[in-house]
């Protein structure tokens, strides 16, 4: 697997990256959240010896990453790399000739995968030709030329149409079930919680939580029940004054709650406000915890998260701080 370890970066007096830690399996797709300038860049390139770290250390199965491992990994950046005037098939395999793909696979296998992205038909076009859309295609052909190991992709979905969002997803999905460890940052967050395994969250340089999804949702200790009347007798915001109430619209609300105790109290107070023709609950939203994470320190402690050192993720779910 990935394993970054500690991983600290300084510019001058500001921290980019603080103590990061993070692990991606084989055969696991994880999201790397954070607003912008939470770090998440500098860690991708650091993977990759576009950033040096001042300290910390990136392993790939228990061995240092080197030049070697590189040529095994897949690597979108969030700014485009490639040459606005070149024939899109010729520099997809330019790329994966300089990843040590033979040129005569590499030329084959280009070809290939952007045929099956769409671009079929505009083998011989120039990039500069093709909407930003179909350059995104591009560029992530170009990082599954060396068919690698494992994929590191800084915003792959950014200004995507929902056609492209899906082949997208489809292709990452298939490089997952073939084994690949997939990690890709993004704000689309209702994506990362569609895709991802697990998520590590990062705000000012350092992991503030992580784990699966639901362990990041359930973490924040409430649940949000939604409860409807059936010809209230007295309204119903008055039958629920004094609770937590998110919403209320007519004869529905949305409460928030701690426990089973006040999920019960909750039923009792739309029990005399009328008949009760619905109630269940949820926990909050990936969104809503990630507002509450990135904005507050003291949002709540996961399992890994919100610890000197950050958080790491791995195949038994154990942190890797020590």
């Amino acid at each position: 697997m990935l394993h970054i370890d500690r991983l600290t970066k300084r510019y001058g007096p500001v921290v980019a990256a603080d103590e990061v830690s993070l692990r991606v399996r084989p055969g696991s797709m994880v999201g790397f959240v954070g607003p912008n300038g939470a770090g998440k860049s500098t860690t991708m390139r650091s993977i990759f010896g576009l950033v040096v770290p001042d300290s910390g250390t990136i392993t790939w199965r228990g061995e240092p990453v080197d030049r070697d491992h590189r040529t095994r990994f897949g690597y979108m950046p969030e700014q485009r790399g490639l040459y606005p005037k070149m024939p899109i098939a010729d520099q997809v395999a330019y790329f994966a000739e300089l990843q040590r793909v033979e040129r005569s696979l590499a030329t084959s296998r280009a070809e290939e995968l952007l045929t099956s992205l769409g671009l079929g038909e505009r083998l011989t076009e120039p990039l500069e030709k093709l909407s930003h859309g179909n350059q995104q295609r591009v560029q992530l052909a170009v990082s599954l030329a060396n068919d690698p190991e494992l994929l590191v992709l800084d915003e792959p979905f950014s200004g995507l149409d929902p056609v492209a969002v899906d082949t997208l997803q489809a292709v990452l999905t298939a490089r997952v079930a073939d084994g690949a460890g997939v990690l890709f940052s993004s704000h689309q967050l209702d994506l990362v919680e569609r895709l991802c395994d697990e998520i590590v969250v990062i705000a000012g340089g350092r992991v503030r939580a992580a784990g699966t999804v639901g362990d990041v949702r359930s973490a924040a200790g409430v649940r949000h029940v939604r409860v409807r009347v059936d010809q209230p007798r007295i309204p119903l915001d008055e039958a629920l004054a004094g609770l937590s109430v998110g919403r209320i619209d007519g004869d529905e609300a949305t409460v928030v709650v701690a426990g089973d105790r006040e999920v019960a109290d909750v039923l009792d107070r739309a029990r005399r406000a009328g008949t009760v023709v619905r109630l269940d609950f949820d926990l909050p939203s990936l969104t809503e915890r990630f507002a509450a994470i990135v904005t507050d320190d003291a949002a709540g402690p996961l399992p890994g998260g919100d610890r000197p050192g950050g958080a790491t993720v791995g195949a038994t779910g154990e942190s890797g701080d020590r």
